[in-house]
């Protein structure tokens, strides 16, 4: 299905627009006559005046033909090319008129001699494609509503077999061409109604004529393959963060995700399927099949979706509603396909290299504002952990690839103390130093069009800068931070003369390996909606999706191309391609642009370059720093999603200090809490801000925020001291005070109590104590009262640092004691009774008879003594005979 590109729709000044009303034939052609007239001299006076700008919504008037391009044949020319452009399309009437004599014919502009200009001369008016072709006739007339189909050819080079006018093509570069079609609308003159640009990769330049009287192949122009360039090309693997926010980790619930819409993109003919069968088409794994290509290609995987996709194979669901997030679900229906495609790739990623982006695309600068040691780790330092246990394969560690291809200083720190040592930015964001704050990316927006005017010295300047690219690896001094110092090795190895070898220092300063920003973002362009980069110069951004998916497919084989036929002096020879990381590339533009890289290396232009000796490469020896791009910004996640990040990720961390890991117990403490954490980074997500219109990813952010509030305060809330009802009553004065305390968490929890005793008891602290997952447990707490009033006691939970849990409850507390007042009494009542066996013992020892005992005979005691163990006796045995 082919689409527009950027429209054209220059508005004819002969062209009457309005509706005929009440006039006579006669007058109403004289007063078209004079409009002609007027419009005629007009364009005499001026001939560029009906040159309109192309771009959305630059037309300021009706548009009449819309022109859609199909295909170019050859996409890119080589030696052995057939001489001859074919180029198809189709024409749609889309005005409110008839248009008659509709015709098109190829132009072409200079060949492009600097990088900017792959983005530049496709903003030109046409009056720069100079080289023009013969008007073919398309239809000799179009209805409103009608659309036909064209193809038009054009030789490359003049030749003598044909006396048709050609594009003068003489040597190999990236030629701009421009697709003119031209119309005569009722009402109207012949005028240009619509175009089409795109580039042309030229490796090479074939015989004028292919025919049996053909000169010599000798005439055939190659390119230089005397310093072919070093490419490497990073295939990003990457989707909008989806699962559902607010729920944490369990051995048995299901995923839930906010639509279904990964599904279909994992289905046969959904964008990430067609992203890797782009690869398997190329890089099939047959015994026979040349490797070096695809040793030139890093997959870069967003741990995000594999997550996501490894929890969709085991059954998910979906959201009734996307935006109730609390409401009603559905069961998904990609679980098949996630497995499928989850198998293929474990089958590519164990032949390619593979590199862990961040996690959810993750803002690195918000990330670093945020401050919070565990949420970054699980950021930055997890994601090749996950790939390395999901997909059994050793990511590349150490090297960071942040979405927005720009960070500043603070996420640079972040990033070296956190073990990277290198990132990869665009050459943009980086600058010699000294000289930060001069990128053109500044530089204020201009309407497509415009480049015609003369650019400002400083304009001017800002050209040359930006065409001189950076070393392969520079060095940002100014980024440093600590670096434990290796282990020591048991002994050092010997070195072939005999001497050992020294383990070589550790740079405490931040690599950036930097990519071309126009051949990225030339790759972002593809696709079926694809944003503007952060780092795409100011001048030159403009709406895209204005352009067909075969012109901005040609546009993007011109970008990757340039380098190679371009040599250019005291530059480096190589070429970092990276796309951006939530690609919408099809299957055929995925296998288009790898062929046009296995056919740069094969005309010897081009030499593959594993990614892993790029990072590894020693940086420039001149110091460069950060330059953080104010687009970047602009695209950057807003500040006010900070705070409660910050807030939540310290609850989170505060939460797992105090969870217990049990063995063999599931879910672990982090496999609990580990998904709320996830929920705080995808808040931070870059996904869907570089549209123009961040509406829908503020309101993402913050349904997460709410939802992932919402879930801590239910998970501080399980775990709570039991409120006892009524009045607790004490057997005596140190008797223990009884709780219980529940945990509803799926983990173990350590917990201390907190009681606030009034000064008439004493409570001993049981210190740190531990609840079972699901469970309860009673305490009985060591407790000392001295007064028999009732008592109030506040008690609660709290975590090993004193984080409150649960409610706070009360206990009243009421003793059988009776306080001072017994202690006197019974202390009394002591020492009277020592005072009195000591008088009468004083007395036996020296056998004077005791007052007390007087009246009282002692064969009366004797007799009262028999008949007492009688008694007893008799007793017993009745006792017996019972039983």
């Amino acid at each position: 299905m082919t689409q527009t590109f950027r429209h054209r729709a220059a508005i004819p000044l002969g062209v009457v627009a309005g509706r005929r009303v009440g006039l006579s034939g006669g007058l109403l052609r004289i007063i078209v006559a004079v409009l002609i007239a007027l419009g005629s001299a007009t364009t005499l006076v001026s001939p560029a005046a009906q040159a309109q700008p192309t771009g959305t919504g630059t037309a300021s008037g009706p548009k009449f033909l819309k022109l859609s391009l199909d295909s170019v044949t050859p996409t890119a020319v080589t030696t052995t090319s057939d001489p001859t452009l074919t180029v198809s399309g189709s024409i749609m009437n889309i005005g409110d008129r008839m248009v008659k004599d509709v015709t098109v014919r190829v132009q072409r502009a200079a060949v492009v001699a600097a990088p900017r200009d792959l983005r530049a001369t496709l903003q030109q008016d046409q009056v720069n494609y100079e080289v023009n072709g013969d008007f073919e006739d398309v239809a000799p007339q179009l209805d409103k509503g009608e659309r036909t189909k064209f193809t038009v050819t054009i030789p490359l080079r003049p030749g003598e077999s044909t006396t048709k006018r050609s594009l003068n093509i003489s040597e190999p570069g990236v030629y701009p061409l421009l697709l003119n079609v031209n119309g005569k609308p009722d009402y109207g003159n012949q005028a240009r109604l619509d175009d089409a640009r795109f580039l042309l990769p030229v490796l090479g330049v074939p015989p004028a004529s292919k025919g049996a009287d053909a000169p010599d192949a000798s005439q055939a122009v190659t390119a230089p393959t005397d310093a072919p360039v070093a490419t490497t090309m990073l295939w990003p693997l990457a989707d909008r963060p989806r699962v559902v926010a607010g729920i944490p980790g369990s051995a048995d619930r299901k995923v839930e995700l906010t639509d279904d819409e990964l599904a279909a993109s994992l289905a046969k003919g959904g964008r990430l399927d067609q992203l890797l069968g782009a690869l398997e088409t190329v890089f099939d794994t047959t015994p026979t099949r040349d490797r070096a290509l695809a040793s030139a290609v890093c997959l870069a995987i967003d741990p995000d979706l594999l997550v996501t996709v490894q929890a969709m194979t085991k059954g998910y669901r979906v959201l009734a509603s996307p935006s109730d997030p609390e409401g009603a679900t559905r069961p998904g229906t990609g679980a098949a396909q996630a497995q499928t495609w989850l198998d293929r790739l474990r089958a590519l990623a164990g032949t390619m290299c593979t590199v862990a982006l961040p996690f959810a695309q993750v803002d690195l600068d918000a990330l670093a504002a945020v401050n919070d040691p565990d949420l970054s780790a699980r950021a930055m330092n997890a994601p090749a952990e996950i790939i390395d246990s999901i997909l059994a394969t050793k990511p590349v560690r150490g090297v960071s690839l942040p979405d927005s291809g720009s960070i500043d200083s603070g996420a640079g720190i972040l990033l070296r103390s956190h073990g990277f040592s290198t990132a990869v930015l665009a050459d943009s964001a980086v600058t010699p130093e000294g000289t930060a704050g001069t990128s053109e990316a500044a530089a204020p927006t201009t309407s497509r069009g415009d480049s015609k005017n003369q650019p400002t010295s400083n304009q001017t300047t800002m050209s040359q800068t930006s065409d001189v690219a950076n070393p392969d690896v520079v060095r940002l001094p100014a980024i440093t931070a600590p670096v434990p110092p290796p282990a020591a090795p048991p002994a050092n190895p010997a070195a072939p003369n005999g001497n050992p070898t020294a383990t070589p220092a550790v740079d405490p300063a931040l690599h950036v390996a930097s990519f071309d920003i126009w051949s990225a973002t030339a790759l972002a362009a593809l696709g079926s909606n694809p944003p503007t980069p952060s780092f795409t110069p100011a001048k030159v951004r403009y709406e895209v999706t204005n352009d067909s998916r075969v012109a901005r497919l040609q546009d993007a084989l011109g970008a990757i191309s340039w380098s190679a036929l371009n040599p250019q002096p005291n530059q480096p020879r190589s070429l970092l391609l990276v796309p951006p990381q939530q690609w919408s590339a099809s299957k055929d533009e995925g296998t288009s642009l790898l062929r046009q890289i296995e056919l740069l290396v094969r005309s010897n232009l081009a030499t593959p370059r594993p990614f892993q000796d790029l990072v590894q490469q020693p940086p420039d020896p001149q110091p460069y720093e950060l330059d953080y791009l104010p687009q970047a910004a602009a695209d950057a996640v807003p500040d006010r999603f900070i705070a409660p990040v910050a807030e939540q990720g310290r609850r989170i961390s505060e939460l797992m200090r105090a969870l217990v890991e049990v063995p063999d117990a599931d879910p672990t403490p982090g496999q609990f809490l580990d998904p709320l954490r996830d929920d705080l980074i995808r808040m931070l997500s870059l996904s869907d801000r570089r549209t123009g219109d961040a509406t829908q990813a503020d309101t993402f952010a913050q349904r997460r925020t709410d939802q992932t509030t919402k879930a801590l305060d239910s998970i501080y809330h399980s775990v709570t001291v039991l409120p006892p009802g009524g009045v607790y009553t004490l057997a005596s004065e140190q008797s223990p005070l009884l709780l219980v305390a529940r945990n509803n968490l799926p983990v173990s929890i350590r917990i201390k109590f907190r009681i606030e005793a009034p000064h008439e008891a004493k409570i001993t602290d049981l210190g740190e104590q531990q609840l079972p997952p699901k469970g309860t447990r009673s305490f009985q707490i060591p407790t000392e009262v001295s007064d028999s009033r009732n008592l109030v006691i506040p008690i609660s939970l709290t975590t090993p640092d004193g984080i409150p849990l649960g409610n706070a409850t009360s206990v009243s507390v009421r003793s059988n004691a009776y306080g001072q007042t017994l202690a006197i009494i019974t202390a009394c009542a002591g020492v009277l009774l020592f005072l009195l066996a000591g008088r009468r013992l004083w007395r036996r020892f020296r056998g004077q008879p005791d007052p007390a005992d007087e009246g009282f005979d002692p064969s009366t005691r004797r007799r009262v003594n028999r008949y007492r163990r009688a008694k007893n006796r008799v007793i017993q045995q009745e006792q017996q005979e019972a039983q």
